[in-house]
């Protein structure tokens, strides 16, 4: 029994040596290739077709070939639409499974490299699997589907994260300072020479850098910002200029693309610009002089074409003069500067802003639109706004939290104001029954522009002078202006002799 056991697992026809089962199994499995697929191509080392089976003659007519001849013996990326032949002999490398759509349909195919006794690739073997996979496949091309329209949603929602979100129509003002601001960062969005913003925090300089964008020639392009404040001073390095793959210890196999890289053809907004260490500046310099960046842990040098919008605002040139921020990277920022005016300068505006605010307030928090009554319209407009729109926007959302009512009163206000640490300076004068700038009051005589300024800057420069006991440090402080700046315009006013204690 044991002995009719052996004679039946035993098969001397075996090959028992290594050669031969490699052998036998190509031949096999070429058999079974043959048997099992839909049609077989066959190109040599230079990419011509020098052989196809019967079944892949079914397909010639569909490609537009009549005859044999006319498909045999012609390059094979002339006769088969949408072909990796080339890839496969020029890597060496199979592609198991592609699909393949040309004139005669989509194919699920394999392509195979042929070598010779050397190792040398002298061919390759093409392999339809399957002639409907809209049908054999059915499931696994629904979950390619899928994965592809995933991939294209994600696309399309990076790229409009990289678009601007916002234009000159959303920088709010009609006073003088603010429709300069917008005809000068106008004629830069035609430009394109660097940008530099400058104003205190909270300004609006972001917005601008966003609006200069949409306006530019590169508005189709990504808009790419970097907060040099928000970013440790070990990683923005890697942050501008990208890493290699494997550069260092953990890294990213793939690599990483850095801000230069991703903003190409595009905008580039540098932010809180006097943050950036001096390490930095000095390859952010060569960087924009040369229009190329090396990522780190290369040795390539990758070119880029970017337009550097840059804000900040800290006094860069009492930086330079410190020796904090390099003078070269200054004056090849410093190209076209556009000055932001604080909110303090545009009085004007915080009727039309405040209006604004409350708006976007009510239909992000999904409560009712507030309403400020004239008083405390007058309160706000006679605030100093050391956080500028972004103090504003603060005070108007607390405000929104606090009050049941619509209507906000100057009580409110003055709560509010004094809840988060200020002195509310007194409200402008108003009339009873009108708003600061009210459609229905009577006409009056109009005067010149700058003498109703010059008569405004005049009075507020009191009112701070009288707010703190004639300190004019702490009146410049009040002010948001330097001290010098208060004693240029006391002297212009005639109110500063050499016989006055200078405080």
């Amino acid at each position: 029994m044991a002995g009719y056991h052996a004679d039946m697992i035993r098969d001397d026809r075996l090959p028992r040596d290594a050669q031969s089962i490699l052998e036998l199994a190509a031949r096999s499995m070429f058999d079974l290739f043959a048997n099992a697929s839909e049609g077989m191509l066959l190109v040599d080392r230079n990419a011509r077709v020098v052989w196809i089976n019967d079944l892949y003659r079914r397909y010639l007519p569909a490609l537009g070939f009549d005859r044999e001849e006319d498909f045999v013996g012609h390059p094979v990326s002339n006769v088969v639409q949408n072909t990796q032949m080339h890839q496969v002999l020029a890597t060496g490398k199979p592609i198991l499974i592609d699909l393949l759509t040309n004139k005669a349909g989509t194919f699920v195919v394999s392509r195979i490299p042929l070598r010779d006794d050397a190792g040398e690739v002298i061919g390759v073997l093409g392999i339809v699997l399957f002639d409907h996979p809209e049908t054999t496949l059915q499931p696994l091309i629904a979950k390619f589907a899928r994965l592809e329209q995933d991939l294209n949603d994600a696309r399309r929602e990076l790229a409009s994260q990289r678009r601007s979100k916002y234009t000159f129509a959303s920088f709010v003002g009609t006073s003088a300072g603010a429709l300069e601001v917008k005809r000068q960062a106008r004629r830069a969005a035609q430009s394109t020479s660097p940008v530099l913003l400058l104003g205190e925090t909270g300004t609006g300089k972001e917005l601008l850098a966003h609006a200069i964008h949409a306006a530019s020639p590169r508005a189709g392009q990504p808009f790419v910002s970097v907060n040099m404040a928000a970013v440790p001073e070990a990683l923005l390095e890697a942050e501008f200029f990208g890493v290699a793959p494997g550069a260092y210890t953990g890294a990213d196999k793939k690599g990483r693309d850095g801000k230069f890289k991703l903003a190409d053809g595009g905008t580039l907004f540098l932010d809180e610009l006097g943050d950036m260490p001096p390490s930095v500046q000095v390859k952010l310099l060569r960087a924009l002089q040369e229009g190329e960046i090396e990522p780190l842990g290369s040795n390539k040098l990758v070119q880029f074409d970017v337009r550097v919008v840059a804000a900040t605002s800290r006094d860069l040139q009492q930086m330079v003069r410190d020796g904090g921020f390099r003078e070269d990277l200054f004056y090849r920022l410093n190209v076209l500067p556009i000055r932001v005016p604080p909110l303090r300068e545009r009085q004007a505006d915080i009727a039309l802003l405040t209006e604004t605010l409350c708006e976007d307030i009510a239909m992000r928090g999904g409560g009712h639109h507030m309403e400020l009554t004239p008083e405390a319209q007058a309160l706000l407009a006679a605030q100093p706004w050391r956080g500028n729109i972004r103090e504003l926007r603060n005070v108007l959302e607390q405000l929104a939290l606090r009050s049941d009512s619509p209507q906000i009163e100057a009580s409110e206000l003055r709560a509010v104001l004094e809840a988060g640490g200020q002195v509310p300076l007194p409200a402008l004068a108003v009339r009873p029954g009108a708003g600061l700038a009210s459609a229905s009051a009577a006409p009056v005589a109009i005067r010149p522009l700058a003498e109703r300024v010059a008569e405004l800057e005049h009075s507020a420069i009191a009112e701070a002078l009288v707010h703190t006991a004639g300190n004019r440090t702490a009146a410049a402080r009040l002010l948001g202006i330097s001290r010098a700046s208060l004693y240029d315009r006391l002297e212009a006013m005639g109110e500063l002799s050499e016989k006055q204690t200078v405080v």
